[in-house]
């Protein structure tokens, strides 16, 4: 895994950081909210809290940036990473999306999307960005789309080991 490198963004009263250890407790909390709003599925805090620390542990899993205004955690976005032979490099995966409620429409994704792609594009052997959306979830799309994303045409299959525990 390549090095990184630790950047944080200012924009107006939003600053965009790496995610520490102490963040833990409010990435689980925005990932189970997420996953409420996006799919009505619960999520179980005996996997979930665990898991982000996993991730805020070791580098190699993935890597969280949250967005910060006044003091206060708004938003997040996680990537993890997937080699790619076609293209001889890694693309990196946008997960866990989340902007609090009250911060919503404000630009606050925006600037986190834009951040990773920027450390992406300077990243050595990084071939591209992606993300995977729920399908019926418009107003995402609308934004992705608007972003400058497009669909591959792909469609995500899966066994789910952890569904039904």
């Amino acid at each position: 895994m390549a090095a990184f490198r630790s950047v944080a963004l200012q924009m107006g009263e939003l600053t965009i950081r790496d995610a520490r250890p102490k963040d833990a407790r409010i990435i689980a909390g925005f990932n189970m909210k997420m996953a409420m709003e996006t799919e009505g599925r619960a999520l179980d805090p005996k996997l979930i809290n665990p898991g982000v620390a996993a991730v805020l542990e070791d580098a190699g899993k993935g890597r969280y940036w949250v967005a910060e205004a006044e003091g206060e955690v708004i938003g997040q976005l996680m990537v993890t990473y997937e080699w790619s032979d076609w293209r001889n490099g890694v693309f990196w995966w946008i997960q866990s999306v989340y902007v609090r409620e009250d911060r919503r429409r404000n630009g606050v994704f925006s600037v986190l999307h834009h951040h990773v792609v920027s450390l992406a594009r300077s990243t050595p052997g990084v071939c591209g960005v992606r993300l995977y959306v729920e399908r019926r979830n418009r107003r995402a799309q609308k934004t992705y789309l608007a972003l400058g994303m497009t669909s591959p045409g792909y469609q995500v299959m899966e066994i789910d080991f952890r569904k039904g525990q």
